[in-house]
């Protein structure tokens, strides 16, 4: 009987770490996605949710939409640093936002913790095609050059003052040394209905969302706003051909609460980036013009600093503000 109980004691004292290192493994991941469901974002971070589930678990996504992003970021930033609350973060909520908003909720250089960036998502610079005929503008070059000749002629449009669209158009303006009218409107598919209609002539746009009127030919693409051309876009050159350093596209990651274990870091950046490494992965984000761009939590970490960093200058130098 004493041997008995000595092997029953035994055989506890052996399963309590087991099972103290698999309660963590038993609790959801929350996955806090700062937008609406449907949009793109919201999509990958579903799709990366499914391929982590053998490696990490149940990861639940929670929509929290609001304020440009800054409330669901706020609730990243707000979290246990346990790895258990996980969250997007955005061009917008780490890079424009905290220089665009004067009163900001949380601090995006020192509230999060990087994980892996996950996509980038060019932005294309396009031209109603009837007004690209009618001006006889095929290329960037004549673009600029007619923009030179007729200053305050040409007008773009984007999704409103402070939007990735109006910031691209302000950095175009500055680098081209040219004068174009800026029209807001209330939304990016707002914005691309005028520049279809011909109200407005030019737009730098989402290239998953101008694609479809790429193709159709309603929309002539002029140039891509990475450093390098777009493996979707091909026959498209940068904007940094003509106008050296010229970069500004669209992008998102992972981020967890300041204060998360280098550990768990490792772990969850570990498991999502071989999650975007995928072949699947790949071939889904293509249908959507997402290139994946797994990293290490150093490496996010850098980037999302230089990009807090220039959007500072290129917000400031627009002007827009949003009180």
């Amino acid at each position: 009987m004493q041997r008995r109980s000595t092997l029953v004691l035994a055989a506890a004292a052996l399963a309590a770490p087991l099972i103290g290192r698999a309660q963590p493994a038993s609790r959801p991941i929350r996955l806090i996605v700062p937008y609406a469901p449907g949009g793109p974002i919201d999509v990958t971070a579903r799709l990366l949710a499914e391929r982590v589930r053998d490696t990490l678990g149940t990861v639940i996504i929670e929509n929290r939409p609001g304020g440009g992003g800054n409330i669901g970021a706020d609730a990243v930033a707000k979290a246990a640093p346990d790895g258990q609350t996980i969250g997007i973060s955005a061009v917008a909520t780490h890079a424009i936002n905290p220089w665009l908003f004067s009163k900001m909720p949380y601090d995006a250089a020192k509230d999060f913790a990087g994980i892996t960036q996950m996509v980038r998502v060019p932005n294309v610079l396009v031209v109603n095609a009837d007004t690209a005929a009618r001006l006889k503008i095929n290329t960037l070059a004549d673009l600029i050059a007619y923009a030179r000749a007729n200053p305050a002629r040409l007008n773009y449009g984007s999704g409103g003052n402070g939007s990735a669209g109006h910031l691209a158009g302000e950095m175009f303006k500055r680098d081209a040394r040219i004068f174009a009218v800026h029209i807001p409107y209330n939304g990016g598919n707002p914005a691309q209905l005028a520049l279809l209609s011909g109200q407005v002539d030019f737009n730098f746009d989402n290239l998953a969302t101008a694609a479809p009127n790429i193709r159709s030919g309603r929309l002539k693409a002029l140039a891509v706003t990475t450093l390098q051309r777009s493996p979707y876009l091909p026959d498209i050159p940068p904007v940094a051909d003509m106008l050296q350093g010229f970069s500004i596209d669209t992008w998102w990651g992972l981020v967890a609460p300041a204060g998360t274990p280098r550990e768990t870091l490792q772990t969850l950046s570990r498991a999502f980036t071989a999650a975007l490494q995928a072949p699947e992965t790949k071939t889904r984000f293509a249908q959507l013009m997402a290139e994946p761009v797994p990293s290490t939590p150093e490496q996010f970490d850098t980037f999302m600093r230089f990009e807090l960093a220039k959007y500072e200058k290129i917000v400031k130098a627009s002007g827009a503000k949003v009180d």
